[in-house]
């Protein structure tokens, strides 16, 4: 028995904003000095770091249930399935339902709740709930869902994965141009057909030192209010971490899933720093003793930015619907999976189309 994606679905939010955007902004430092470099060198210093050009932030009258929503209901569709089969709604995400110009999160009820109420779904027995578990919250769900169902609780589950990161930005912090908006979901199914499905996976929690690479601090602005807290990280701390965590965790991953890296036909990484991810993947690869090949990894981070628990399932939804100019998955394929974030937690699962 394995657990089979049957559908997938992406919400990609028509707000674009380029780095532009920022021309503006009043950029401080962790003191509240502004920052000698001008705006456009540091959004030039950004892109070049990050790969980051433009980002997609959700409408004013949206949150991210609404996104995830829209994700699901495309997910759904795809699949062919009528909801009222489903036996879990699993939604990741990291600050709930953020509504334009406040700060405030609001995850009660779950946000997965809110996504089953409005497909009006009657069956009591379908379960829903959230997941925290930062950016590797959807793959972490994946991995849930696929445990559910192996194990006979379930049949068939729909995981989203959704956020509003720009509703927690502190807007005087050069990392908030990182962030991004969007949603991603799949249909996961019980599979005894064929060998198609998750082959492996492997997750991991490193909280001993690392538990505050990224958290929620005050403003650099010291006149703001300094109990109102907004998304932090130490870059480099996290760059460094996932340097030395990352690829030796997809390693692990392979290996148990009886495929050789030969087998590989593509990498799907969370967005989360262009350079960072080829450095993550170019190791991983090292570990074999070989060079990455060109076009193991698909990139969107470039027009999307950083959506956290979105990246992955978007990307995935966009390469399967023949989206992505030079890159698909055929029957067969052999793909693996991998995100790192806050926590900082790791994972990776090894799926074969």
């Amino acid at each position: 028995m394995t657990s089979k994606i049957i559908g997938v679905g992406n919400y990609i939010p028509s707000e674009t904003i380029s780095n532009l955007f920022f021309g503006n902004h009043v950029f401080l430092d962790e003191e509240g000095i502004l920052l000698k470099d001008s705006n456009e060198s540091i959004t030039k210093k950004l892109q070049k770091i990050t790969g980051i050009e433009e980002r997609r932030y959700a409408g004013s009258t949206q949150v991210a249930s609404d996104l995830g929503l829209i994700a699901a209901q495309s997910a759904i569709e795809d699949s062919g399935i009528d909801p009222e089969t489903l036996d879990y709604i699993i939604f990741a995400h990291n600050f709930g339902d953020v509504r334009f110009g406040t700060i405030q999160s609001d995850t009660v009820p779950s946000l997965a709740s809110r996504v089953k109420h409005s497909l009006r779904i009657k069956n009591n027995f379908c379960v829903a709930y959230d997941v925290l578990f930062g950016c590797p919250g959807w793959i972490e769900g994946i991995i849930q869902a696929n445990a559910f169902i192996r194990s006979g609780i379930a049949k068939r589950c729909l995981v989203i994965g959704a956020e509003t990161l720009s509703r927690v930005v502190d807007i005087h912090d050069r990392d908030s141009m990182i962030y991004a908006d969007g949603a991603g979901a799949v249909i996961l199914d019980a599979n005894d057909a064929d060998d198609s499905g998750i082959r492996s996976h492997l997750s991991a929690s490193h909280t001993l030192n690392e538990k505050d690479f990224l958290y929620f601090g005050k403003s650099y602005n010291n006149e703001r209010c300094p109990d109102t807290k907004y998304i932090k990280m130490d870059g480099r701390k996290i760059y460094e971490f996932a340097l030395s965590n990352v690829p030796t965790a997809m390693q692990k991953c392979l290996d148990s899933s009886g495929y050789s890296i030969n087998d590989l036909s593509k990498i799907i990484i969370h967005q989360a720093n262009e350079k960072m991810d080829e450095a993550i993947v170019e190791r991983f690869y090292q570990l074999y003793g070989m060079s990455a090949p060109p076009g193991i990894m698909p990139m969107v981070i470039s027009k999307l930015g950083n959506s956290s628990v979105a990246t992955i399932p978007s990307l995935l939804t966009m390469i399967l619907k023949d989206e992505l100019e030079s890159h698909t998955i055929e029957k067969g394929d052999v793909v693996l999976f991998a995100s790192v974030g806050a926590g900082m937690n790791i994972n990776a699962l090894v799926y074969k189309f």
